[in-house]
This record gives C-alpha cells, structure tokens and sequence, in this order.
C-alpha cells in the first residue's frame, strides 16, 4: 500500500473524476499530493529499479550468467518478471558511465612527472600564450616535428601564427577550408595541451561516450544477425532484443571490470597485480564466449553450423567495430579542448 498522502480534493488531476478512495476508478491514478520531497523522489527511483518485485537481480543474474536465456524469456512473451531491455541498457549505460567518469583520474594517465612540460609566457597580439615543449619526435604529414623548435604537434605554435601566417601567403599557396579547419584544431590542441595532457582527456571522453558508440552500433550488428537467419522464422525485432541484451552484458561486464580494478587500486602487492591480469583476460575472452553461447541456445541450429555463423559473425562485427572504434577515436580527439 502507497505510503503518500493522499489529496483532500477528490477530483483526479489526470481525468477529472470523482475518487472515492485512493486510486481512481477511471484511468486508476493514485489521488496523492503531487509535490514530493527529493528523498521521495530518490527511493521511488531505486525502488522503481531494484525492488525485488521488478525482478532487477533476477534480471542481472540472467544476464551475466546464463546466455540468451533473457532473449528467450522476452520472445516467449514471458516478460513481467524482467527488466524492459531498453530500459535494461538504459540503465547500465549510466551506471558506466557514471563509474567511469567517477573512478576514472586524469593524474593515472598523466603521471606526477610534468618535468618535461615548459610554459613559457608570450606576449602577442595583446594575448598571453602558453607554449608547450617535448622532447618527442612526432611524424605529421610526412614530416618529423619537434616541440623545441614548434608546437609538439604542427608546424604552427599558436592559433595567432597559424592565421598570420596564412594571411601573408598568396591565395594559391593557404590551406583549403578543410586543411585549415583540420590544422587549426591541432594547433589549438597542442597550444593548450602537452601530450600527456592530451592522452588523458583523450581516454576520458573516450570512455564516457562509449556507450553511446555502442548504441550507435547496435543497428548494425542486429542486421548482420538477420541477414544470417531465417527471415520466416526471425524478425528483425527478435535480433534487435538480443543485441540489447548482448550489449547491456558488454556494458555490465565493464561496470564490474572498473569497480573491481577501481578496488585493487589500493592494494600495492604483487599478488593484487596478478589478480588483475586474470581478471582482464577474463573480461577479454569471456565476451566472445557468452556469444557464442548465446548464439547456440537462442537460434537452436546444429553446434557445427551455429559455430561457424558466430564465428564469421564475430570476424565481421569485429572488423566493422574496429573501423567504428577508429572514427571514433578521431572524433574523440578533435573534440578535446
């Protein structure tokens, strides 16, 4: 029974009928006061979400355990005791994000050495710029930059030089819109960041958006699996609620993988160091594993013909990944401010 409490004016607010008690016998919204505290409305979240009746930690056990069998509970029509699987992905995929935003520290990739990072004041065009120097050699378009003579990863130290100088240039010798677009945005990258600076932001941002490639993605690998499936048999929805739950395990798995390595963090021992390698070659190959497994169980084809499917499935999605992860990572780097 509803703990809120309920309104002294017996009009529902949802269809204007008269409630007698407390639910309403038209469209069955509860007559309570409408304005709740932020402790309501944070238990009414986690209970929405984690109460047993919903069936939340049935949902995860299934989900990290036993492959397919949540795919196969949903297409049965058995779906009041689970977790919808778009709210399902949802849900983990702010539970990762938060986690790696929360967990990840840009001074584990940055280090505390900073000795080989130089700032050195300038005063030009009324501005103060920050000149950044490396002892790295970093190859650009064919050429072998050092940050002792220019900008650690252009020609140009500045912004301010680059514009200067393409405004003395003759009009057949400046960049193209898109080779100034392209060479302006390194250059504002190494004006204000050192490498290191970079790699750090760089796997950040890399890590908070993941989830939402992955979203992206997620069309594409359900059309390879209906294009490798009976059309009579399988629609195009059924491959998509298995992609959902796949992708929600993926998600899950590195929820764990981060609070995990998040915990052994603290433990400077060898044998913690160990532990963590098992358990990232776990998380490596437990992947391709469960989809294998999920594979044979949701589509009930023979071991030999569902290995084969799974296995030029994986090689297709993984190469089509691999290309996805690469244009990402180039979103990702000309994103970094």
């Amino acid at each position: 029974m509803s703990k809120n409490t309920l309104r002294t004016d017996k009009t529902c607010l949802n269809c204007g009928t008269t409630v007698e008690e407390r639910y309403c016998p038209q469209c069955g919204q509860e007559n309570t006061e409408t304005r709740k505290s932020f402790h309501y409305l944070f238990t009414h979240f986690l209970e929405d979400l984690i109460h047993y009746d919903s069936g939340f930690w049935k949902t995860m056990k299934y989900l990290l355990l036993y492959p397919a069998k949540l795919t196969r509970e949903y297409l049965s029509g058995r779906r009041q005791s689970y977790v919808v699987p778009v709210k399902l992905y949802i849900f983990i995929s702010f539970i990762t994000f938060f986690l790696s935003g929360f967990v990840l520290n840009t001074d584990d990739i940055v280090g505390e050495n900073k000795d080989s990072l130089i700032k050195v004041n300038r005063q030009t065009d009324n501005r103060n710029i920050k000149l950044y120097r490396t002892k790295d050699t970093i190859p650009v378009n064919g050429l072998n930059l050092t940050s002792d003579k220019k900008g650690w990863l252009t020609d140009y130290k500045t912004v301010w030089e680059l514009d200067s100088i393409q405004k003395t240039l003759p009009e057949n010798k400046r960049l193209t819109k898109i080779q100034y677009w392209f060479t302006k945005k390194l250059v504002s990258i190494s004006e204000h960041n050192t490498p290191r600076e970079t790699l750090a932001k760089g796997a950040i941002l890399f890590k908070q958006n993941l989830p939402k490639v992955l979203f992206l993605y997620m069309p594409i690998f359900a059309f390879w699996l209906w294009l490798f499936h009976g059309k009579k048999r399988w629609y195009y929805f059924d491959h998509g609620i298995f992609t959902l739950h796949y992708f929600s395990f993926l998600l899950l798995l590195t929820s764990l993988l981060i609070i995990v390595e998040w915990i052994l963090s603290y433990f400077d021992f060898i044998v913690f160091d160990i532990l963590k390698g098992i358990i990232r070659t776990v998380y490596f190959f437990w992947p391709i594993l469960y989809f294998y497994k999920a594979h044979k169980r949701l589509y009930a084809e023979s071991k030999f013909v569902s290995f084969l499917k799974s296995s030029i499935l994986f090689f297709i999605n993984f190469v089509l990944v691999f290309f996805f992860l690469l244009f990402y990572i180039a979103v990702t780097f000309i994103s970094i401010h």
